[in-house]
């Protein structure tokens, strides 16, 4: 079928002929990513360069190749390809490559011209993530110094494309929506509740009163598998699936391809579902209400998970969702009192991120002041400073720049903490085998329960246990994505796995090399106390064995208020 974006595609090119930034605002659904990309391949301006599509997620940029390919007859890795964290699928005769937020920062860090582009989209661009605000200021900078003829095309379902427009001095092409009429019903939840019991009351309510498959938006992982034991309570009619970034990928497909028995489905998202992702068959979506995101403090240098009122731009485009395919219903579990007084866009992450990254990246570009970037949002001035201290800590930048370690760092695709620790001198092959591990637990959810404790070491434990072939209680999808990471953190350090017993005060050398400010001292002997070097007080979970440890040191911790709370820690050995 004929979709919006295609009516604009005239006007599209006219734009791109004579502007070197144009700005294309389209609905959900419109087709901006899965139909525009191909309609721009053989613009005379492009001569041989190829486009470069920005993805806000792993997800959506695999999907989003996978479906162009497939609308052109061919596999993925020839006119059409990917590249992703860790895997890529590209060849000699692509011409459009899809790639995520860090690669596309890589790929400008390799080629400061971006010799072989002629266009870059940014798809999705209202999310206004941290990286892709970094690429599009390092492309903005590029097309002002070194390539004029290079465009740039900014697409975005809810963006306030004219305040953009005039800071860019940009057109504006819309596209008008075809949207199937949505009814939005507002179904205020009891405050008391947990938010699962209430999604599920409203799951077998829609289940029972309307038709077609059904997606529910919830704040994260863990509201996802409290609402899917609710349901298991019952005997469904439709069949549960979840879809969240963690997920293993074949999995997440499941979620948005329809199902070839027929059956109805109830897919339980996090806000990875308001992206570019068409999820087949989907009539009635459940909004929750809320997000859950991060929010760093640079007064501590910790990051908090907070779980926020979703905001009314991306309330809108969750209840879109029922409208792709046909004339569909949106429960919204909150008043319509609420709703007129949400936020009415997101904020951009620059605002509130840990800025290490982005501050590395920039020394590696040879920008020692951040404000002189063309930034759409500019990064508060206090969190760079705070990031720079950081860097300086972890001897990636000094006063002269970037150093050697630093340049080191900037090439491994995670946080510069990480990298540290992954670059560390004078590893044994062992330790290279740990560090590869305790990296991999890092980045990845936690596969233990949380009763299990703080202890990192449990982790690893496990992983080997379950590497080894042994029974474990921990989540064998989780030990699964550990273990996938950290086989391609030991590519990297060209070592084999090591599923021997590990040393927990080794570890703690490695945390330490990560977090070198997180070391902390027991406030007094087996209490759960401990005091941070800038003097916040963390305490460890209830009953956990590291009250045993006079020094820890915290790698993962909620700043919270007053007083922080212990995630994932180790001992450190008072020598060390």
């Amino acid at each position: 079928m004929d979709l919006p974006v295609i009516e604009v595609i005239p006007l599209l090119r006219e734009k791109l002929l004579t502007n070197r930034i144009v700005i294309l605002q389209a609905p959900p659904g419109a087709g901006k990513s899965t139909v525009l990309p191909l309609h721009l391949l053989n613009e005379p301006w492009l001569a041989s360069r190829k486009t470069v599509m920005m993805e806000p997620r792993r997800l959506a940029a695999k999907t989003v190749a996978q479906r162009l390919a497939q609308e052109l007859g061919e596999p993925v890795g020839d006119t059409i390809g990917y590249r992703i964290r860790f895997e890529s699928k590209t060849g000699t005769k692509t011409r459009l490559e899809v790639v995520t937020e860090g690669i596309l920062t890589r790929k400008i860090q390799s080629d400061s011209s971006l010799e072989d582009v002629g266009l870059l989209i940014f798809d999705e661009f209202h999310e206004r993530s941290l990286q892709a605000d970094l690429a599009l200021a390092l492309s903005l900078q590029i097309q002002r110094l070194l390539r004029e003829d290079l465009r740039i095309l900014i697409m975005s379902a809810t963006l306030d494309a004219e305040h953009l427009a005039k800071l860019l001095n940009a057109p504006v092409v819309t596209a008008s929506g075809r949207q199937y009429p949505v009814t939005i019903n507002y179904v205020a939840a009891e405050s008391d509740k947990p938010v699962a019991m209430s999604v599920s009351v409203a799951i077998r309510k829609a289940l029972r009163d309307e038709s077609g498959d059904v997606l529910v938006f919830l704040p994260g992982s863990g509201e996802i598998r409290q609402t899917m034991k609710l349901l298991e309570e019952d005997v469904m009619p439709a069949v549960v699936v979840p879809l969240f970034g963690d997920l293993p990928f074949q999995e997440q497909q499941e979620a948005i391809m329809p199902r070839k028995d027929g059956k109805r489905k109830v897919v339980l998202a996090t806000s990875i579902a308001e992206t570019s992702l068409t999820i087949e068959g989907i009539r009635v979506v459940i909004d929750s209400g809320w997000s859950r995101l991060p929010r760093f403090d640079p007064s501590s240098g910790l990051t908090r998970l907070e779980t926020v009122r979703v905001t009314r731009d991306a309330a809108d485009q969750r209840a879109g969702r029922a409208g792709r395919l046909a004339a569909g219903v949106c429960h919204r579990l909150w008043t319509e009192s609420t709703n007129r007084h949400l936020t009415a866009q997101r904020k951009p992450e620059i605002l509130d991120a840990d800025l290490a990254p982005v501050v590395l990246e920039l020394r590696q570009w040879g920008v020692t002041d951040a404000a002189s970037l063309p930034w759409i949002t500019p990064p508060p001035p206090g969190a760079v400073s705070q990031a720079a201290d950081v860097l300086e800590a972890l001897e990636a930048i000094d006063a002269k720049g970037i150093t050697p370690r630093g340049k080191e760092m900037v090439k491994l695709p995670t946080h510069p903490r990480i990298a540290h620790m992954l670059t560390l001198p004078g590893m044994t092959t062992s330790v290279k085998a740990l560090a590869a591990d305790v990296a991999a637990v890092l980045e990845e959810r936690d596969p233990l329960d949380r009763g299990a404790g703080a202890d990192l070491g449990l982790r690893v434990e496990a992983l080997r246990r379950w590497r080894s072939g042994e029974k474990t209680s921990a989540d064998r999808q989780g030990l699964m994505r550990i273990d996938r990471l950290s086989s391609q953190w030991r590519k990297f350090l060209d070592v084999e796995a090591d599923n021997t017993a590990p040393d927990g005060f080794v570890i703690g050398r490695l945390i330490t090399a990560a977090y070198p400010e997180r070391i902390a001292r027991q406030q007094s002997r087996q209490s759960d106390l401990y005091t941070l070097m800038n003097g916040l007080v963390i305490k460890l979970p209830p009953h956990d064995p590291l009250v045993h440890q006079p020094w820890i040191c915290a790698a993962h911790v909620d700043s919270g208020k007053g007083q922080g709370k212990i995630f994932l820690a180790s001992p450190v050995h008072e020598d060390d």
